[in-house]
């Protein structure tokens, strides 16, 4: 059991999620206010307040870091890159700075979805292994203790991917009328539909693509509809495997929701992310652009560990912003 009073078990908890919160990425009309939402604030104390008051480390599942974009318009490879590492490293920092309020610390689980739906952005699976490979040297390299990796090979150890994919889906997943209808209601499940396309049609945007900017768009729109089912399905496989788990989102979410939407990276679109993007270090300070936009802007690519890693841009500086201060 702890040893806090009951009144420092309650300060303890809020200021854990307070610190998270700190950094959340938000739905443009999520209803937050504030620096830190209050509201956001209160409805996820209960998860931390009960691994504070047994004395336990904080546990935060993480579905993320899937794969890279298959479009070379946007990223510079299939592996992990300084964007990858950056966030990583944020995300070790995040644990470490609860760990100064609350002893016994936090622990991030990343739980990549990349074997989830790869098939639908027509990433081969040798490419998800490569880049989970390549995330777990990647964290052990830079001592990010406090991160670890889980997938769906861990759940089905053994079964060949396509059959991982559907003993999830038939195990967890809704039905596409079900998130039709959803949709169809408005709201944060829209804004969720809108953004997955716009991913979809930019990722298989790319020179494979051969047919007309019409058809990719219906075929992005009925492959949003599948990967939302997919990642549903896993976040619900989740909560049975970690129900006591803090859950972490890379997707904005919306008012005092379960999830908390976590900003991994400074960057102007929040729907951004390590693997759909580059790493631009401009005026000593790091954000994510598109490969392309990069490169347009004039920015000059650098290498690491033998691999392209990030880009760096002669210009005036970005913002700075908590990942940077994080990174620097």
């Amino acid at each position: 059991m702890s040893e806090l009073a009951a009144p420092d078990i309650d300060l303890t908890a809020v200021e854990v999620v307070r610190e998270v919160l700190s950094h959340q990425r938000r739905m443009n009309e999520g209803g937050c206010t504030g620096r830190v939402c209050l509201r956001c604030v209160r409805h996820h104390l209960d998860a931390v307040h009960g691994a504070v008051r047994d004395g336990r480390r904080i546990e935060f599942v993480l579905p993320a870091f899937p794969t890279k974009s298959p479009n070379p318009a946007k990223v510079l490879g299939p592996l992990p890159d300084l964007a990858e590492e950056l966030a990583l490293r944020f995300l070790n920092e995040l644990c470490e700075r609860i760990s100064e309020v609350y002893a016994p610390g936090a622990a991030i689980l990343i739980c990549s979805d990349g074997r989830v739906f790869n098939d639908l952005l027509g990433v081969p699976d040798e490419d998800v292994t490569a880049y989970a490979h390549a995330l777990d040297a990647m964290i052990t390299r830079i001592g990010a203790g406090r991160l670890d990796q889980f997938s769906l090979d861990d759940v089905y150890s053994g079964a060949g991917h396509e059959d991982m994919r559907s003993m999830l889906s038939a195990g967890y997943a809704p039905t596409l009328q079900e998130l039709r209808e959803e949709v169809r209601g408005g709201g944060a499940p829209l804004a969720m539909y809108r953004g997955i396309t716009r991913f979809m049609l930019e990722d298989l945007s790319g020179p494979a693509w051969t047919g007309t900017r019409s058809a990719l768009q219906r075929k992005c729109r009925d492959l949003a509809y599948r990967v939302i089912q997919r990642s549903r399905a896993w976040g619900t496989l989740l909560d049975q495997l970690f129900p006591t788990a803090v859950r972490l989102s890379i997707h904005p979410q919306p008012c005092s929701t379960d999830k908390i939407g976590i900003l991994l990276a400074d960057t102007p679109d929040t729907w951004l992310t390590p693997w759909h993007s580059v790493a631009v270090e401009t005026g000593g300070r790091f954000t994510l652009m598109k490969r392309a936009e990069a490169e347009e802007a004039g920015a000059r690519l650098v290498h690491a560990h033998g691999r392209p890693s990030h880009y760096v841009l002669e210009q005036a500086g970005t913002p700075d912003g908590p990942w940077n201060r994080a990174c620097a």
